[in-house]
């Protein structure tokens, strides 16, 4: 079993940053990929960010690339998504989840965390 926390969230203008952490217990993270996904009020849960469980590899949804950066600390046991240049339509909870497949599909997800939200304003 993994139990992952998210903090960080928070109310931020746009043109801001946040950056999220996702901490993990009950098994290390280093054998899992892990990603972050995030879900607005009537809207499904959307890929956001995923990195491989070691080297470099990582992947974005377009509507994030070059505003947001994943990265892991396997020493740590944590997870981070850095967010700049924030924007309204950011505004989600944001959830971090370990699987085993490096994948944008929630499904392929077994551990997700409770969620932080994240609101930016305009």
């Amino acid at each position: 079993q993994v139990q992952l926390v998210e903090s960080g969230g928070g109310l931020v203008q746009a043109g801001g940053s946040l950056r999220l952490s996702c901490a993990a217990s009950g098994r290390t993270l280093s054998s899992y990929v892990m990603g972050w996904f995030r879900q607005a009020p009537g809207k499904e849960r959307e890929f956001v960010a995923t990195i491989n469980w070691i080297g470099p590899g990582t992947y974005y949804a377009d509507s994030v690339k070059g505003r947001f950066t994943i990265s892991r600390d396997n020493a740590k046991n944590t997870l981070y998504l850095q967010m700049n240049s924030l924007k309204p339509e950011d505004s989600a909870v944001y959830y971090c989840a370990a699987g085993r497949s490096y994948s944008v599909k929630s499904s392929d997800y077994v551990y997700w965390g409770q969620g932080t939200q994240v609101t930016v304003s305009s």
